[in-house]
């Protein structure tokens, strides 16, 4: 059934009892949106101990932290649907249960095709979890205040890459990696139960009323309509890329690369692991607060891609380990821009489209993060016994799919003025 409560009025300030509800509520939501990234990015530290376990080529290892993100891309547009039918609350209450399941089977797994079929279920639980957080900000909070409000939730939800840095790199150290599946799957219990007491959405939702009355199937024919609108490829072409980068090096490559490369110890990278997703925290923030407005918003991102594109083709170089940890950091503050990237989307559909348009942009994100694991992977098993150092030619594919997007995103039409 769809949902029946009433959004509470949006104003400009927190102000209000009712945006305060609704800032509580937000709050319950964000804690699903960190367990999905504490998910998302436990490659980076468990690629050594699954390595050592199941004997992983590079190109395996990059399939187990794609098959993630795969799954959580290819199930946007269900869960985009299943919001605008039937609301944020029933969404994430159905699907984070199998997110659930997934880390008790991975904690538990007895060979790496299980630990694959884990992975896909981890991504299925998690899909909605940051969708659900932006369309509930779109629809309760006043437009001017979406990208700030979308930065604060964005680096709420980042604290979840907290547990998988030096916490999770002690744990496998202590015990083992199916001990970091365990308590993240203790932890994923707790966000559910929070977002069950806590999350209560009113009735009458913005453009929700005539969304509601639609079937399945006009709804899926209305998604389909999204991408004959010229300016919806340019937005898919660079959320395909940004936040995989991110992704690619705070989930995948950071770990291997200061091990490999530097010597460092597994517990050393996930300090490193734990300062990135510290100062992550602040780019969203940052970000949201200086969001130029939608006249010069896209400029913007043009100008950020490039210069987190210069910032790969530094970390290709390895200068010395003290500047690639600087590098890192320095992606890791700039990746913050990603949420203007979400106001870029909240501006250029009509309200009524708002669950569905933000559900291919996070789609076109999450399949690119799987799709730059798996080629990330690809370029560093080719790159094997060819090159001295395979995180030189990892890099700086990277830093060359950054700097095509910029270019697409750039060059293809831009979406028309909204009211």
């Amino acid at each position: 059934m769809p949902d029946t409560s009433s959004p509470p009025a949006p104003s400009r300030s927190a102000s209000t009892p009712s945006e305060r509800l609704a800032l509580r509520m937000l709050l319950a939501l964000t804690s699903g949106f960190a367990l999905s990234n504490a998910f998302r990015t436990v490659a980076a530290i468990l690629a050594t101990p699954l390595q050592a376990q199941y004997a992983l080529s590079p190109q395996e290892l990059g399939l187990f932290a794609g098959a993630f993100h795969f799954a959580f891309g290819a199930m946007q547009i269900f869960m985009g649907i299943g919001i605008d039918l039937y609301g944020v609350r029933r969404t994430i209450l159905t699907a984070f249960p199998l997110a659930i399941a997934g880390a008790v089977l991975s904690a538990l797994a007895p060979s790496f095709g299980w630990l694959m079929l884990a992975q896909v279920l981890i991504g299925v639980g998690c899909a909605p979890a940051f969708l659900v957080c932006t369309v509930f900000i779109a629809r309760h909070f006043a437009p001017q205040r979406f990208a700030s409000v979308s930065g604060t939730a964005m680096a709420v939800g980042t604290l979840g890459m907290l547990f998988t840095g030096t916490p999770l790199a002690w744990l496998v150290e202590q015990w083992s990696w199916r001990a970091g599946f365990a308590v993240l799957a203790l932890l994923a219990v707790c966000a559910w139960l929070w977002m069950w007491r806590g999350v209560h959405e009113p009735v009458g939702a913005p453009a929700q009323g005539a969304a509601a009355r639609e079937s399945v199937g006009q709804a899926i024919r209305r998604f389909g309509t999204l991408f004959t609108l010229a300016h919806t490829w340019g937005i898919v072409a660079l959320g395909a890329v940004t936040y995989a980068a991110l992704i690619a090096l705070r989930g995948l490559w950071l770990g291997p690369l200061l091990v490999a490369r530097h010597d460092w110890s597994l517990v050393a990278g996930g300090n490193v692991a734990l300062a990135l997703s510290l100062v992550a925290l602040a780019g969203p923030i940052l970000f949201g607060r200086l969001d130029p407005g939608p006249a010069r918003r896209r400029r913007w991102l043009v100008a950020c891609t490039l210069a987190m594109a210069a910032l790969f083709v530094g970390l290709a170089l390895g200068l010395s380990p003290w500047l690639d940890v600087a590098l890192m950091l320095a992606v890791g503050l700039l990746s913050g821009f990603i949420v203007l990237q979400y106001a870029d989307v909240r501006t250029a559909y009509p309200a009524d489209l708002t669950g569905r348009a933000m559900a291919v942009f996070t789609m076109a994100m999450f399949l690119g993060v799987a799709a730059m694991q798996w080629f990330t992977g690809l370029v560093a098993s080719l790159a094997a016994g060819r090159v001295a150092d395979v995180f030189v030619p990892v890099m700086l594919a990277i830093a060359a799919l950054l700097a095509l997007a910029a270019a697409a995103f750039a060059w293809l039409p831009k979406p028309p003025a909204q009211p």
